[in-house]
């Protein structure tokens, strides 16, 4: 159940933190900021276990659940032991009479107080539910699932990407939390470190822009406060990656002058999501999972490693992380194989020359082409790559040349619309959308005037792709529709519009 106002600061008394006025940078206090938070809408579960909970990464035996403890979300510090003892269990069903794993853990004031636990021993392709306890009080419970092993004939999932707090209410995230799913994505953009915009916005951030593990650990807490994102965790397991707004825009990981702001919001990101517990302070996000023999996920890392863009041998992918995916094109099975990528990898060209954006994958031209020259010349089957960042939705066919529009078709992507970050205005949209065409043949589709998210239904012999889209995003409970669905066959590069799934006109739609 949410928190309101009284019941926060009652359970915060329990654990001992009635009267402590923590301090927040730019002179706030945690009165002041909770008064600000609450007045916009926040609100949390019960204390401790304010912030949610959730599980992810899923392996056909294996499943990571995590929760943090935080009495006072916003706090910069927690009213809390160093090291609190964690209960957890795993379940068949949700009344937990059917008890499969359990086990006690240590949260420490190092990690955040958070918990990351890689349950071992599960059955493929099972649903479970799972809990937490510690300081007298039981989490909510979480629901997840394990991937299978073997024969598949369908999986369905969903992405989503940047959810800027103060753009709107996280409806979209209501949406996935009802779907009947096997797993979510998320391409990354999961906070924005910037500080209050002001104007007019349904909700703001709480204080200035963060750039200390306290402040990082503080922002990810304001936006665990939309009840539409922790259920959409407590729903499903995640796969996820990060794109540049978990530390700050348009970052390069290899720049010595962010490496402490660096090092605070990947810890922070560590701390407040469902990945494994290999590496908390440095995390390795790219990694090779499997849905059965249906489905082949390459997730990818496109900040750690990347150099500045545009210098002569730039590199987005870093060296080891280009080797690991080279052999994984060289070595592909017989699946669709789908590349989880945070921006777009499309060339966007602008017409004249140049790019609108360089901070994409189009400011590292030389790797791109290196890479997708090796999909071709490996022959390596039925590409799809989803991405995120560009607030609005584009299909794009996927060639290793893309300034030769005779160059081979070797895949799709699909980019998604955002969660709730704010897309460009319609006039530019209308404007810009058949002059982007023009000048990118590869372009088929461009939208961007909505909010949501994607749904992928993918079987043997058909990729299909769902835009899902909210009416409102200042409505927390605007209902959900599907604007338009593309396809993929199988053996067949390319994606084609099914027909009579329009629902509004797009900004440009190149029909064939």
């Amino acid at each position: 159940m949410p928190l309101n106002r009284r019941d926060l600061l009652r359970g915060a008394a329990a654990a001992g933190a009635l009267g402590v006025a923590w301090p927040l940078s730019g002179g706030l206090t945690l009165a002041q900021a909770e008064e600000a938070a609450f007045a916009l809408g926040a609100s949390w579960d019960e204390a401790p276990f304010t912030v949610g909970v959730a599980s992810g990464d899923p392996l056909p035996e294996s499943v990571v659940l995590w929760t943090r403890l935080a009495p006072q979300p916003l706090a910069e510090e927690q009213p809390l032991p160093d090291t609190v003892e964690v209960e957890w269990v795993v379940a068949t069903d949700s009344a937990f009479r059917r008890r499969v794993a359990h086990g006690t853990a240590p949260a420490t004031a190092a990690l955040g107080h958070s918990v990351h636990i890689a349950v071992t021993g599960l059955e493929p392709a099972r649903r479970y539910y799972y809990r937490f306890r510690a300081l007298g009080r039981t989490s909510r419970t979480g629901r997840t699932r394990t991937a299978p092993d073997g024969h598949v004939r369908r999986v369905r999932f969903a992405s989503a990407n940047c959810q800027a707090f103060h753009d709107g209410f996280y409806a979209a995230h209501r949406g996935i939390a009802q779907e009947d799913l096997d797993f979510v994505v998320h391409l990354g953009d999961y906070i924005y470190e910037h500080g209050q915009v002001g104007g007019d916005h349904v909700r703001d951030h709480e204080g200035p822009a963060v750039t200390t593990l306290p402040a990082y650990r503080r922002r990810h807490a304001l936006y665990k406060s939309d009840p539409s994102l922790r259920a959409a965790h407590a729903a499903h397991p995640w796969f996820i990656t990060w794109d540049d707004h978990e530390v700050v825009n348009d970052y390069s990981g290899t720049t010595p002058s962010l490496r402490a702001r660096r090092d605070a919001g990947y810890q922070s990101w560590f701390e407040h999501l469902p990945v494994r517990p290999d590496h908390p302070t440095t995390p390795q996000v790219y990694r090779q999972r499997s849905w059965g023999d249906l489905l082949d996920l390459s997730i990818l890392d496109l900040r750690q490693y990347r150099s500045a863009q545009n210098l002569p041998g730039g590199t987005i992918l870093g060296g080891t992380q280009k080797a690991w995916l080279k052999d994984r094109i060289s070595h592909a099975g017989d699946a669709w194989h789908c590349w989880v990528n945070s921006i777009m990898l499309s060339q966007l060209a602008k017409p004249g020359g140049g790019y609108y954006f360089t901070d994409q994958w189009d400011g590292f031209l030389a790797e791109r082409r290196e890479v997708l020259t090796h999909v071709h010349d490996t022959g390596m089957p039925d590409l799809v790559v989803i991405t995120g960042d560009w607030h609005s939705a584009f299909v794009d066919d996927i060639r290793p040349d893309f300034d030769n529009p005779d160059a081979p078709v070797i895949g799709t992507e699909f980019t998604a619309h955002s969660i709730s970050s704010g897309a460009y205005s319609p006039e530019w949209n209308a404007a810009n959308g058949p002059v982007m065409g023009g000048a990118n043949p590869h372009l088929k589709y461009f939208e961007g005037n909505r909010y949501g998210y994607d749904v992928y239904e993918v079987t043997p012999r058909r990729w299909s792709t769902h835009m899902r889209v909210i009416g409102d995003r200042r409505d927390p409970n605007s209902p959900v529709s599907t604007l338009t669905t593309f396809h993929v066959d199988r053996g067949k590069p390319g994606s084609h519009e099914d027909r009579g799934t329009r629902t509004s006109p797009a900004q440009y739609r190149r029909d064939r």
